[in-house]
């Protein structure tokens, strides 16, 4: 075990409530931009780490707030984590604790994933109802129902969820679960918990998204045995223990999309690697839509070449193999430029437009009604003070402020910084004028 630090740190930032980022638009980028580890999938394995009672080494972890916040609940559960550089390693030999603690938890949704390798180990869990952006609501009744028909008796009570299995061996039962929406939470949640159960589970309409396909070859590299992730009926027989594992991370889908958009909305020529292709089709597919030219120069390596014209195309949000509900904000950025009239439908989430209003301040033409954004293209778009209400939502606007004249400022990088490692600092590699400052300077011309 490494021991470099007791935990992982998320990227330096000052005072990460009250830094703001300036960015002098209208610059373009060029050059090869590293994508890190996928957030999401960082974050449902190392709750998968719970499972096995021995070592386990988990390589391209992201440095992200979220990821330190997650490595911060297991820890409280008695797990020992260290990090080095984008290697985590973690030892849970040793759960001293089934209680989560509530203001961790409340911080981080995917921090009660941990329920379902909870119960699997140790037959018992206390998890508060969690917490992450406000996008809309993402109950756990899913998750519940389905423990519920692997044997656990559940409670909730005061804000926490109170679970346990009965009987003198504590063990889950496999179980034939429909979920009645294809959620990747309760997808994954169950998909851990049934790999120490007894017998069969089957999982009917799962997620079929490529973090879950990771979290299911993270646990059969453990020694499970599940079989169908990435398709709609993913079957799990329980094994009696799970054993140590080196497991590498996927590469960050929703960040490569966005340095995609980041080139196509600065009309710049950028590579992006290591990405997986085959997670990408969806946002490649409209970026062609919009008139951007995407080039495959290796097998985990895309090129994007700028469009002289981007052209409007509408967007349905659905969930994977659709369009992610990760990419619409961004997309929103960019087809503020584009000629013609664009429709995005948020078919996922019910509150997942506000950054509709802050892109308009920038100059766009945008309308909201219900779950439905009208885009008109505009020419250009100006610089202003902005906040980023979510962690998506200010991705977009570190987007629209690359392309906007003149300065914009954008406040809210506690959200940013949940989910992009190091994304200014990526930028600014890239040619981008992005600078984070713990408060707007009174001349703002040195950085022109």
């Amino acid at each position: 075990m490494n021991s470099s630090s007791s935990l992982p740190d998320a990227k330096p930032v000052v005072e990460v409530d009250s830094s703001v980022l300036q960015i002098w638009g209208g610059h373009p980028l060029r050059g090869q931009v590293k994508i890190s580890g996928a957030k999401n999938s960082a974050l449902v394995i190392i709750a998968g780490a719970l499972l096995c009672s021995g070592d386990c080494r988990i390589r391209n972890v992201p440095l992200l707030a979220d990821v330190e916040r997650m490595a911060e609940v297991i820890s409280a559960l008695g797990v020992r984590l260290t990090r080095e550089a984008d290697i985590l390693d973690i030892n849970a030999s040793e759960i001293t604790t089934s209680k989560a603690p509530y203001e961790l938890v409340t911080q981080l949704r995917a921090s009660f994933f941990a329920i379902g390798p909870l119960l699997a180990r140790l037959g018992v869990a206390q998890m508060p109802l969690p917490g992450g952006c406000a996008i809309g609501a993402r109950p756990v009744d899913l998750h519940v129902r389905g423990l519920q028909a692997m044997g656990a008796e559940v409670q909730i009570e005061h804000g926490i969820c109170n679970a346990y299995v009965p009987g003198s061996k504590g063990r889950l039962k496999g179980a034939k679960i429909y979920l009645d929406t294809p959620s990747v939470g309760a997808t994954e949640t169950l998909m851990m918990a049934a790999t120490l159960a007894d017998g069969e589970t089957i999982i009917e309409n799962a997620a079929r998204e490529p973090e879950v396909v990771d979290l299911a070859n993270f646990c059969n590299a453990m020694g499970a045995k599940i079989q169908g992730a990435g398709t709609s009926t993913i079957t799990v027989v329980g094994v009696p223990k799970l054993h140590s594992i080196d497991y590498s991370i996927i590469p960050d889908r929703i960040e490569a999309g966005t340095f995609l958009v980041a080139g196509a909305i600065t009309r710049s020529e950028i590579s992006l690697s290591p990405v997986v292709p085959d997670h990408l089709i969806p946002v490649i597919a409209k970026l062609r839509d919009i008139g951007v030219t995407i080039i495959e120069d290796a097998p985990d390596c895309l090129r994007i070449l700028p469009a002289g014209i981007l052209k409007a195309t509408d967007i349905d949000t659905l969930p994977h193999p659709g369009f992610p509900t990760d990419m619409q904000a961004p997309f929103m950025a960019l087809l503020t430029l584009a000629e013609g009239d664009s429709i995005i439908n948020e078919s996922v989430f019910e509150n997942r437009l506000r950054h509709a209003s802050e892109l308009n301040r920038l100059g766009a033409d945008i309308r909201v009604k219900g779950n439905t954004a009208f885009v008109r293209g505009v020419p250009i778009l100006s610089g202003a003070p902005v906040i980023g209400t979510d962690l998506r939502a200010s991705a977009a606007l570190v987007l629209a402020g690359l392309a906007a004249e003149g300065q914009t400022t954008i406040q809210g990088l506690h959200h940013l910084d949940r989910g992009y490692d190091q994304m200014d600092v990526k930028l600014q590699q890239l040619g981008a004028k992005i600078l984070r400052v713990s408060e707007v300077p009174v001349d703002t011309e040195a950085a022109n």
